[in-house]
């Protein structure tokens, strides 16, 4: 039996999928598991002649509804979440894996993520609290980028040399252990896109599992390949929202919707010369506030 289920989520995702899949098909200790969101493109001819399981999901229910499919088709002791657009490799995977069986307590890890061309992405990230939201939507983090309380990213490159226990880790390539995963539930579906791996850790921490970055392991991740970034900011609008009413009082996720309302309404003004941008964050705008009137 496999040691590591590799779940790979497939929605758009031609153009990345073979890379991410190749390296890790028919490895011994790897079961890999690519979940088609009911993609309108072709992605899973590009990997008809590699030796993984295919999951249909017959319809694009969301990143973490994939997610969930993709580790139901296992049962390896641990599930790796990684994104198609991500490139990793079986060693890799092994010294995240040893991590796991060295600490019993240690629900969640995560490796050291690389862009496209080498640079480091800050992977170690906090909680969204509303110091950094507010923070944020003022530009407040371009002055002080290594500010614990301007933003949820950790920019301080000296911190991805060590192994630590960050709030939670980016979500584009994780390892967990199963039986933590059986213990809090699956992933929270109502977060269709985006903070699914922010709650996860939230609830893993809960219930007192820990959550650990390991820069031993490395990630080459692209990101944004099947989608403009400014597409999505409506659909990260709306679960930044939807984090904070589910983990927060009625009062906190107000305050924190009306960040995000505030964040996307200073960003639209900076971009009046960018339409593309622009428009972006005045959809994202409106996604919020529809979000924080949804519930009152």
């Amino acid at each position: 039996m496999s040691r590591v289920d590799v779940v790979i989520v497939s929605y758009g995702s031609e153009a990345t999928l073979r890379a991410c899949v190749e390296p890790l098909a028919g490895r011994p200790d790897l079961r890999v598991i690519v979940v088609d969101n009911d993609s309108p493109d072709d992605a899973l001819a590009t990997i008809a002649d590699l030796p993984v399981r295919v999951v249909r999901a017959g319809r694009n229910g969301g990143f973490s509804f994939g997610c969930n499919l993709g580790a139901a088709a296992g049962a390896s002791e641990y599930v790796m979440f990684l994104n198609p657009d991500a490139v990793t490799s079986e060693a890799d995977i092994a010294i995240l894996a040893a991590e796991l069986e060295r600490e019993p307590a240690l629900a969640v890890v995560g490796p050291r993520i690389l862009g496209g061309d080498g640079e480091l992405l800050y992977s170690r990230r906090r909680r969204p609290r509303l110091r950094s939201t507010y923070a944020q939507a003022l530009f407040l983090h371009r002055i002080w980028p290594r500010a614990t309380w301007t933003d949820e990213l950790v920019r301080d490159p000296a911190a991805y040399e060590v192994a630590g226990s960050p709030e939670w880790v980016s979500g584009a390539c994780l390892l967990i252990r199963r039986a933590a995963l059986d213990a809090i539930g699956p992933m929270d579906e109502s977060f269709f896109m985006y903070c699914e791996d922010i709650d996860l850790s939230a609830r893993l921490r809960a219930a007192g599992w820990d959550v650990r970055f390991e820069p031993a392991a490395t990630v080459q991740h692209e990101g944004g390949v099947s989608h403009s970034r400014f597409d999505l900011l409506a659909v990260y609008a709306r679960a930044r929202v939807r984090f904070a009413r589910k983990h927060h009082g009625e009062p906190q996720a107000l305050a924190e919707g009306f960040g995000v309302v505030l964040g996307h309404a200073t960003h639209a003004l900076a971009n009046v010369r960018r339409p593309e941008a622009r428009r972006g964050h005045l959809r994202a705008l409106a996604a919020a506030v529809r979000e924080i009137a949804r519930r009152g």
